[in-house]
């Protein structure tokens, strides 16, 4: 199950605000999450539904849109199912313009239940963790 936050560009359409044509993107339109999914080491879709103790990685595609290089960092937090935070992690690197990219970060699940990995892209962290791009949820079952 995939579930994207609401920018202020939904909310505007929501609301009947209208939305004016701009040129630039914005805060969190600079860079896009798609597909976000359960990979084996070697790539190979897991689907959601996983076991205790198998290694999976978390794995996105980013994109950036703009015509400059873009600093960011992929944070992965994977969410019990009383929100408690069981795994945190990060990586940083660097998107070329117009660059598509594939970051993953392993998870090794302890116990059975169902969670949420929430996804960010972000500028920097945890100096300047401004975001690039909405966040994305995915629901993972462990059995």
């Amino acid at each position: 199950m995939l579930v994207k936050g609401i920018g202020v560009l939904g909310i505007s359409l929501v609301l009947g605000l209208g939305v004016s044509p701009i040129f630039a993107l914005t805060e969190l339109e600079r860079v896009t999450i798609n597909d976000p999914r359960l990979e084996t080491a070697f790539g190979i879709s897991l689907g959601n539904l996983i076991n205790v103790d198998q290694q999976v990685q978390v794995s996105v595609d980013i994109t950036n849109h703009q015509v400059k290089s873009q600093n960011f960092i992929y944070l992965v937090q994977i969410k019990n199912e009383t929100g408690v935070v069981v795994s945190l992690g990060w990586i940083s690197g660097q998107l070329t313009p117009d660059q598509k990219f594939s970051p993953s970060l392993s998870w090794i699940p302890k116990e059975s239940g169902e969670f949420i990995a929430e996804i960010f892209v972000w500028e920097g962290f945890p100096v300047n963790h401004k975001a690039l791009s909405e966040y994305v949820m995915l629901q993972i079952s462990v059995s």
